[in-house]
């Protein structure tokens, strides 16, 4: 009975280190982000250092732009989306050599979003003008495809 009882013991205290282990390690992942948070999913710690989502603008930054009348591109994606994965390294290269500015906004970490803004499927690409909508794309599309639209709002 004893060693049913030791070895209990021992599990416990193995699976409670490598809770505290995992907790210790996501939070260390997840220390300094641009987001401003350490409760962050998993996928968006993966995406943290990927160059191709460097351009994230949080809520409060995305209403001020909208507030100020600015103009702006807004990406709405999910570091879960399957399809945000295919496209965003189509997408940022083209926005680069096009030179248009495109803000990234992470609908995992703010679920209010979807509602707010409208979106009802990831990707989705909207253009505001004067702090309007003017223009929404929902899916993927081709390089060439967003090549044209990119240079399109640009010159608007």
């Amino acid at each position: 009975m004893k060693k049913i009882l030791i070895f209990g013991v021992i599990i416990v205290v193995l699976f409670g280190g490598l809770a505290f282990v995992t907790t210790y390690q996501k939070n260390q992942a997840a220390e300094g982000n641009v987001y401003g948070k350490n409760d962050l999913d998993k996928a968006t710690i993966d995406q943290l250092d990927d160059p191709n989502y460097q351009n994230i603008i949080l809520p409060d930054q995305l209403e001020a732009k909208l507030d100020n009348k600015e103009d702006t591109i807004v990406y709405f994606f999910s570091p879960t989306c399957v399809h945000c994965q295919a496209t965003t390294p189509i997408l940022m290269p083209v926005a680069d050599e096009v030179g248009v500015d495109i803000n990234q906004f992470n609908l995992l970490e703010y679920e209010e979003a979807w509602n707010q803004y409208g979106i009802t499927s990831t990707p989705t690409l909207i253009h505001y003008k004067d702090g309007v909508e003017v223009a929404r794309v929902v899916g993927s599309n081709s390089e060439e495809n967003f090549r044209s639209l990119l240079t399109e709002w640009k010159a608007e």
